[in-house]
């Protein structure tokens, strides 16, 4: 079971965020970057941030249910944005999807991603507490 960690003698986050993560003890996800892409694979909310960080999310929550986890069981996120702006006004987006402990958070703005109409990617890590951690039966060996 991972727990946040804000140390009294650091600033105090100010969104949905933690200054640490301390970790172990389950089994470790790392999550490809998610964009904006629905379920058939088409842009969702063109040029709307805030629709396309709850799609985003909404993805990252779907990957993580496929493996009996959950959106508290992410303990680090890097957030890639081309409006780093209109992604701090969607902080409401993000505490849908988040409680405190919040995970820990990188923001970073970029000059575009993949597709001009992307404005946001999210990847992080998870981790899954074993009790809950149900191994898909389509996962492939990454090493063999």
């Amino acid at each position: 079971m991972a727990k946040s960690f804000d140390p009294a003698n650091v600033w105090s986050p100010f969104g949905a965020f933690s200054q640490s993560v301390i970790s172990g003890g389950g089994q470790t996800i790392y999550l490809k970057g998610q964009v904006a892409l629905g379920q058939d694979g088409k842009v969702t909310g063109d040029g709307d941030m805030a629709a396309q960080v709850e799609q985003v999310l909404q993805n990252i929550s779907d990957v993580l249910g496929a493996m009996g986890g959950r959106m508290s069981d992410i303990v680090s996120l890097q957030q890639f944005t081309t409006d780093i702006q209109a992604f701090m006004r969607c902080g409401e987006v993000r505490t849908r999807f988040f409680e405190a402990p919040y995970p820990v958070t990188t923001t970073l703005e970029v000059s575009s991603l993949y597709d001009p109409r992307l404005l946001i990617e999210i990847t992080g890590i998870a981790e899954i507490p074993l009790n809950r951690f149900t191994m898909p039966e389509t996962a492939q060996e990454k090493h063999q």
